[in-house]
């Protein structure tokens, strides 16, 4: 693959500098065939009954255009370049966070499990041999207990994946529902402010404001050093606009643009059409805003009568 990329860099700069030669050939070609024909002087005598018009200076006008569509090619293609740059980066966290959840989930399957899927089996194999009524009843108990555990498991690795107050609660009940448990957990304080109608925004934006609240109230136990956070959710007709403050130290400028979690909640907002943004607010603490836009809604198809 890296060779690959090194021979498509090279390819790249061998059509680059192909081109600027065509031009410059070109340009050449342009001057001594104008200087034989004299092309300045049939075109100020072409343009000289038109003297009242300003006619006569549009070919510098046109140069100086020229040049200025030149060097603002030149500014794009820097820009450019910067985010293909960033966006490659950030392509590259988002394959390692997926990698190391991909790693999380296969260890739990394997570890917690897989250990109780073969309790499961151990205890189905002394059911099967048990002689002893008393005997097969404790194990069939064992097994009941293991494949509630089991069942515990693939709940929380399903929540994991989907979160299923969501599903379950709607997007304003799973937000009070996180703020209530993250609270609990913490010993911090959580304000929740919902404001607007917050119902039929779609599966896509329900959950990308709940993951990232989510990891927004991760982040202030690890990072943030705080005692209390406000979280604000603010629907428009036009827009939402999440914002999760808290009154800790506030984000170092290192970490701004570092964190595999704020990486993922830009990724989020970017894919629906929004912005994210991580601050330090005025006050102290850091302040994470989303603004996306509604997306509209479905199209309902008319019903076909048989």
């Amino acid at each position: 693959m890296k060779h690959l990329a090194t021979a498509g860099a090279f390819t790249g700069a061998g059509r680059a500098r192909s081109d600027l030669a065509w031009v410059l050939a070109a340009a050449a070609a342009t001057f001594v065939l104008a200087g034989r024909i004299g092309l300045q002087e049939r075109l100020s005598a072409l343009t000289l009954p038109f003297e009242r018009w300003q006619v006569d200076e549009l070919p510098l006008t046109l140069l100086v255009l020229s040049l200025g569509l030149a060097w603002y090619a030149w500014r794009r293609r820097g820009e450019a370049a910067r985010l293909l740059a960033h966006n490659r980066e950030l392509a590259q966290r988002l394959i390692q966070v997926q990698d190391a959840e991909r790693l999380a989930l296969a260890r739990e399957l394997h570890d917690e499990l897989g250990q109780h899927c073969t309790a499961l089996r151990i205890e189905a194999t002394v059911i099967e041999r048990a002689r002893d009524p008393a005997q097969a009843a404790a194990a069939a108990q064992r097994a009941a207990s293991s494949a509630e555990l089991l069942h515990e498991g693939v709940r929380r690795l399903l929540r994991r994946l989907r979160p299923a107050e969501l599903d379950e609660l709607g997007l304003a009940a799973a937000l009070r529902s996180l703020c209530d448990s993250w609270e609990s957990r913490s010993r911090l304080r959580c304000t929740l402010v919902l404001q607007g109608e917050l119902k039929g925004l779609g599966e896509a934006l329900d959950t990308a404001l709940f993951r990232v609240t989510q990891e927004a109230l991760s982040n202030v136990v690890r990072h943030a050093h705080a005692d209390e956070v406000r979280i604000e959710l603010r629907a428009t007709p036009a827009a939402l606009v999440l914002t999760v403050q808290d009154d800790g130290r506030g984000l170092p400028a290192a970490r701004r643009h570092e964190g595999l979690g704020l990486l993922g909640a830009a990724e989020r907002a970017a894919a629906l059409g929004g912005r994210f943004e991580a601050t330090t607010a005025p006050r102290g603490g850091t302040c994470l805003r989303m603004t996306l836009p509604r997306l509209p809604a479905p199209r309902a198809w008319p019903e076909v009568s048989a």
